[in-house]
């Protein structure tokens, strides 16, 4: 992708206001949302001091599974930004990042994690009042403005509406953008979900996805899509906390 295809993300500036304050920080977000393209763009700012790892790595991974804090600083080559991408692949993260910070305060960890479902709880008590956290969401039309001015954002309103903002999405035709959506549900959300909780019903997910998709910006009643998806009301209540931990979804409640 050309630099010019990219877009400042509007959390950049606060992400890099909360750098070196002695905390960790933690950027959630789905996959393709943009995280990395986020993450090098702060990285560039700190060319000699700044180490990206991808935790996709099986030999990442193995440097930061139940080693000591000195064992993992050697591996840094005295870097003092340290970015670790797709943390949750790592076992026991918050207890790696938790000792880093506490062993390193000089050091600033940025980590991120693409499903909230297994990385936040596990950060969340060793982390306690190590870390600053932030969500990445789809390109909002205010990021949309460094690229199209406002006649050329209200013509392409029907298409966001239809397909979304995500930054691929953007940069694809709308032949390219039904394909590519359907690969990352297909990848990526099924296997979040499935394997996390080791549910087994693929269909029930797509039904229950499809029916609020029709309702969006409606009251919706558990005992109602319980009722009409044939299921318990405990299984819509747990099917639809996990789509919102995976980000596919967000749940209003009433004022």
């Amino acid at each position: 992708m050309n630099k010019e295809d990219l877009f400042i993300r509007s959390i950049q500036a606060n992400i890099e206001a909360k750098l070196f304050k002695g905390k960790a920080i933690i950027i959630y977000g789905p996959r393709q949302i943009g995280k990395t393209t986020l993450l090098k763009s702060i990285l560039e700012k700190y060319p000699e001091d700044g180490l990206y790892l991808n935790c996709d790595e099986p030999d990442i991974r193995k440097n930061f599974e139940k080693q000591s804090s000195t064992k993992m600083k050697s591996v840094l080559w005295n870097k003092k930004l340290i970015i670790f991408d797709e943390v949750q692949r790592i076992r026991n993260a918050g207890v790696t990042l938790k000792l880093l910070v506490d062993n390193y305060p000089e050091l600033q960890i940025i980590a991120t994690g693409s499903s909230a479902l297994d990385l936040s709880e596990e950060i969340s008590e060793p982390m306690t009042g190590r870390v600053y956290e932030f969500t990445l969401y789809p390109l909002s039309l205010t990021e949309l403005t460094q690229r199209y001015d406002h006649i050329e954002l209200s013509r392409m309103l029907p298409s966001f509406l239809r397909f979304g903002t995500y930054p691929f999405v953007i940069n694809s035709s709308e032949l390219e953008a039904p394909e590519k959506i359907n690969n990352l549900a297909n990848k990526y959300l099924y296997q979040d979900i499935l394997e996390f909780e080791h549910l087994k019903k693929h269909e029930l997910i797509t039904k229950l996805l499809e029916v609020l998709a029709l309702r969006i910006g409606e009251e919706i009643s558990y005992d109602e899509l319980a009722s009409q998806l044939e299921v318990n009301k405990n299984t819509i209540i747990r099917y639809v906390n996990l789509l919102e931990r995976v980000f596919v979804i967000r749940v209003i409640t009433p004022f």
